[in-house]
């Protein structure tokens, strides 16, 4: 494997997320978006020479469900394609490491999830230990609950600085004309105190798509690429009892490998579907108030759930593709309280 060889996303694209998709199905919903991605950078479908894509067979309520999805990015003439059962910043991680193989040097790589099928939060609960966690059926909000209150015990965070973050990405979000929610929402009713209704994630459905090309080619592609100068993922122990949920060892270690320490950054985007796991990842990567974080609403104003995270990179990659960020970070996370994190590093080519 060439670890010298310059990966960059030169293409990204999105569907406008909404609380629900019922009159599409999964592929239908990801055409446009593929096509999208595709025309941006120049490719037919099937072109790329690798794809892979992010999303969960328990969204969609059936087994290898990632396989009508196909239909969408056209797999004939035969394509190499692979999947992974977690958000899609994962697929792009398999084909950052298929490019630097030198087994391919363009991949198309995709995610999706559709929400509003079911009740999300029970879904989510079985991703828990199936021995002594997931037979209480404890959900992501319940679990996300449990984390906000040891901040505050922690003298934190408080339920008003939550608020403030909240309201923070969702005005951000007035600039996102794909997001779900584009303005400050009430704080509203406990939904499991200490977290309320604003505290949480809009559910819904949606789909993203980025391109990414290598050296040359990648120049060719795009005017600006944005070039991954590192990425890293690490996961928390599996038994929440186990962990500090006050903090996210796993993501300062993969934000060290990526070199994000390095040097100062222009952004972030980071994935903190709920409020109180801003206040985490911002301590974990070191996050001070100059950097701006999440300025395209973040997962507080869409989150399609195995899409969010690569969003982050797409959102962030963008930035530096029309000129207005050199240097940026993305996170992405998946799993109960923060379990499972992924860090990259994006730079733009000086001027």
């Amino acid at each position: 494997m060439d670890t010298t060889r310059d990966v960059a996303i030169v293409a990204f694209a999105q569907s406008d997320h909404r609380r629900s998709t019922a009159e599409v199905s999964e592929a239908e919903m990801l055409l446009p978006v593929l096509r999208d991605a595709l025309d941006q950078a120049g490719l037919a479908p099937g072109e790329a020479d690798f794809t892979c894509s992010g999303s969960s067979d328990y969204l969609a309520g059936r087994p290898f469900s990632f396989t009508m999805a196909l239909d969408s990015v056209g797999a004939w003439p035969p394509i190499a394609e692979s999947h992974v059962e977690t958000d899609g910043a994962w697929a792009l991680h398999e084909a950052w490491v298929k490019i630097l193989t030198g087994d391919a040097d363009t991949a198309l790589v995709y995610a999706h999830g559709k929400s509003s099928a079911g009740e999300v939060r029970d879904v989510l609960s079985r991703q828990l230990d199936p021995y002594y966690a997931a037979p209480l059926w404890p959900d992501a909000v319940a679990l996300a609950a449990l984390q906000a209150q040891a901040l505050i015990d922690a003298g934190e965070t408080d339920e008003h600085a939550l608020a403030a973050i909240a309201d923070r990405n969702r005005t951000a979000a007035g600039g996102n004309p794909h997001a779900q929610l584009r303005a400050p929402v009430p704080a509203g009713d406990y939904v499991v105190r200490p977290l309320r209704t604003g505290d949480c994630p809009p559910v819904g459905d949606g789909a993203a798509a980025v391109v990414l090309a290598a050296g040359d080619t990648a120049h060719r592609m795009c005017r600006r690429p944005a070039w991954i100068r590192g990425i890293d993922h690490r996961v928390e122990p599996h038994a929440l009892g186990v962990r500090d949920l006050t903090d996210s060892p796993s993501t300062r270690l993969a934000a060290e490998h990526a070199g994000a320490f390095d040097a100062p950054l222009d952004l972030a985007e980071i994935h903190a579907p709920f409020t109180a796991q801003e206040v985490i990842l911002r301590k974990a990567l070191r996050l001070g108030d100059d950097v701006p974080v999440c300025p395209s609403g973040g997962a507080l104003a869409a989150n399609p759930v195995m899409a969010t995270g690569l969003i982050r990179l797409g959102e962030a990659a963008a930035r530096i593709h029309r000129g207005e960020a050199h240097r940026a970070l993305a996170h992405a996370t998946s799993g109960p309280c923060l379990q499972h994190n992924l860090v990259a590093v994006l730079e733009g080519d000086r001027p």
